[in-house]
């Protein structure tokens, strides 16, 4: 694989919108490189008859049971509330009446 250049590197830049200087040029097309040969070698060891995979450890659920508990009741919820109205927390008003939603 051929090493990326600087003007592929500024053309990245570009579309990515990004201001980079001369001298980061040729930092990010080295590095750019090293990640690119990297990725070809990664690709070389793919095996065809190894199944594409999502993770490299199979998943198991381990989420509990739903199981149904007691639960608080309004007056029990709202007993430390420092102020109810109709079986709800009342809050100061943060926007006015005229602002649409």
């Amino acid at each position: 694989m051929a090493a990326i250049s600087r003007e592929e590197v500024a053309h990245l830049a570009r579309l990515s919108r990004l201001a980079v200087t001369e001298e980061e040029l040729d930092v990010f097309a080295g590095q750019l490189d090293v990640i690119l040969q990297s990725v070809a070698q990664v690709g070389e060891v793919a095996a065809a008859d190894i199944p594409p995979t999502s993770h490299s450890v199979p998943l198991t659920n381990v989420l509990r049971e739903d199981v149904v508990t007691p639960c608080l009741t309004p007056a029990e919820a709202l007993s430390g509330a420092p102020d109810a109205d109709q079986q709800r927390f009342r809050v100061p008003r943060i926007l006015d009446e005229d602002v649409a939603s």
